[in-house]
């Protein structure tokens, strides 16, 4: 069984930086693709970042030049260095994994004041 736990997520100021990780109970290297996705109350979730195993990444222009992505195998986990957050990032930040299916983490919660 393939878990993902999500942590890292807190209240920050607008301008400010958060580094969410996301460890699995497997070695990630079995990860076709990892990713971000991220959701707010009333919206549908929102892809945020992609890695693949070959450690190519993709942004949401929403992001992009701010967040990173970012996977390190030796310890399973998976990071989005988050800086210069802005009050729109504000949401729960999920954790997604491929390996013959999708599995997804259970959410940490991301605030952004203004």
């Amino acid at each position: 069984q393939v878990q993902l736990v999500e942590s890292g997520g807190a209240l920050v100021q607008a301008g400010g930086s958060l580094r969410l990780s996301c460890a699995a109970s497997i070695s990630i290297s079995r990860f076709s693709a990892m990713a971000w996705y991220r959701q707010v109350p009333g919206k549908q979730r929102e892809w945020v970042a992609l890695i693949n195993d070959d450690d190519r990444t993709t942004y949401a222009d929403s992001v992009k030049g701010r967040f990173t992505i970012s996977r390190h195998n030796a310890n399973n986990t998976l990071y989005l260095q988050m800086n210069s957050l802005k009050p729109e990032d504000t949401g729960v930040y999920y954790c997604l994994a491929t390996f013959n299916r999708d599995y997804w983490g259970q959410g940490t919660q991301v605030t952004v004041s203004s």
